[in-house]
């Protein structure tokens, strides 16, 4: 039997869901739909952050909402920002420009409860070897490039093109765990009694969606 939701992740990403069973925080997954697209002259660490609050105050719920994005920069202006690729001709683009080269993957996540919104961005720099265009269509043909941002997966085939990590591994992959946990402890989630709870009923983290039926501010 899983325990009850510490919190709702407003995201239908595995690697985000993936990253919250590896804290074992017990958590009922809501995708939130929000427009991603930037805004004229938007930096790409004001874009994450904005986007990572709109999903968190997307979702109605008496439980605490995370929400969370990620995109790739080669610089931090509002110059090259690559979120998924629409297409491969966009995929091969877009790899071809972070082929050899280092840039900074940025995660923004944001939690909201009670009318308060908080949010923090992780950053880290990561370098790609020189890729083969053979090789970059031959990635494109497994998939795995179609919902990520900058188009590889650090935690996938993507990962044999990485050359090095600076800064946090999980803010690549999506979910920055540090700063995950400093937030809800900013909240007053008690992480440590959360995992205490799905050690003792051997849950997976991941609780029902009926648990949200209450709207944030209704007696239980």
């Amino acid at each position: 039997m899983n325990p009850p939701p510490a919190i709702v992740l407003a995201s239908a990403s595995p690697r985000r869901a993936a990253l919250l069973r590896q804290m074992r925080v017990p958590f009922v997954a809501q995708p939130a739909a929000v427009d991603e697209a930037p805004l004229p002259g938007e930096a790409s660490s004001a874009l994450v952050r904005r986007l990572a609050c709109a999903k968190a105050t997307a979702i109605r719920s008496a439980l605490p909402v995370l929400g969370a994005d990620t995109v790739v920069a080669m610089g931090g202006g509002p110059g090259e920002v690559f979120g998924k690729p629409r297409d491969e001709a966009a995929f091969l683009a877009m790899i071809k420009t972070l082929s050899g080269r280092t840039h900074t993957v940025l995660t923004a996540i944001a939690l909201s409860a009670g009318g308060r919104t908080e949010s923090l961005v992780a950053r880290a720099e990561v370098t790609l070897r020189p890729i083969e265009p053979r090789e970059a269509a031959a990635y494109w043909a497994t998939s795995e490039p179609r919902d990520k941002a900058g188009g590889y997966a650090i935690q996938g085939i993507g990962g044999i093109f990485v050359r090095s990590v600076r800064g946090s591994p999980s803010a690549v992959v999506g979910l920055p765990l540090a700063e995950t946990e400093q937030l809800l402890r900013q909240f007053g989630i008690d992480t440590w009694r959360a995992r205490a709870s799905a050690n003792r009923r051997g849950a997976t983290g991941c609780a029902d969606p009926s648990a949200l039926r209450r709207p944030v501010g209704e007696a239980p």
